[in-house]
């Protein structure tokens, strides 16, 4: 069987497709190693072809020339590589919250190399990244996350550049954003670990021959992960929360 393609179909799918997997391989979920490339390859490529009405006319036209189609890919790698670099930095604050619960329970000896993202990372912070991917998955979030990514489309045609001074400026207040949930997520948490140590404190200089900063370490560990086991409920709601700031972030910077 024999299917003749126009050649001004394949350009547009090229360009559709270049943006989806430059965005792919950094936002989360879908950038995590856990996820076959074959995988991504085909998920960019449906992608691709679903928001192919959306690619104009002009472009699969002027698409035909070397040149101009090194322009528009180099150009549709930065808008999905910035694109998705701000999903990434909207979905750090859950991992950044687990590794601050990390530093303060006494889990900063257990650091080592993590073979899914290919960097050092704690015990606590792989434990909320991969619960907050389940949760993206089981909640249905990652349908929306990829709803706002083809909007994007409608919002910033194939052929037009993104505006690399709002892109910059989203990014530098995603960043403060991350910090805050960070924050806001392990910070009670920190509080009754802080207390724990003030109360051990006092223990000692009120009886110091019980030498109390003996039970500090095993005791931190138990309270660690007893109120981490209580603030896995909050994470649904978390992660929801993430994913419409993620959405929010993506169509805003596409649109400016």
């Amino acid at each position: 069987m024999h299917v003749d393609v126009p050649a001004e179909v394949l350009v547009g799918l090229l360009m559709a497709t270049v943006r989806t997997a430059s965005w792919l391989l950094l936002a989360p979920p879908f950038s995590h190693r856990a996820i076959p490339a074959p995988v991504k390859a085909l998920l960019a490529i449906g992608l691709g072809l679903a928001v192919l009405p959306e690619v104009p006319e002009s472009m699969r036209g002027n698409g035909l020339d070397a040149g101009v189609l090194a322009v528009a890919t180099a150009q549709e790698v930065l808008v999905g590589s910035g694109l998705g670099f701000l999903c990434m930095v909207v979905f750090a604050a859950v991992k950044a919250a687990g590794d601050l619960l990390d530093m303060f329970g006494g889990f900063t000896m257990a650091f080592s190399v993590d073979p899914q993202t290919g960097g050092s990372g704690s015990v606590l912070g792989r434990t909320y990244q991969l619960t907050a991917l389940a949760l993206l998955f089981a909640s249905n979030a990652h349908l929306l996350v990829l709803g706002g990514l083809l909007r994007t489309f409608e919002v910033l045609p194939v052929g037009q550049l993104l505006d690399l001074g709002v892109l910059a400026r989203t990014l530098t207040a995603a960043l403060g954003g991350m910090f805050l949930a960070a924050l806001q997520i392990a910070g009670p948490l920190i509080a009754v670990l802080f207390l724990a140590d003030v109360g051990l404190g006092l223990l000692t200089r009120v009886a110091p021959a019980l030498n109390a900063f003996i039970l500090g370490f095993p005791l931190k560990i138990l309270i660690t992960l007893v109120i981490v086991a209580l603030s896995f409920s909050a994470l649904p709601h978390v992660v929801d929360g993430l994913a419409d700031d993620a959405v929010r972030l993506l169509v805003g910077v596409a649109r400016s």
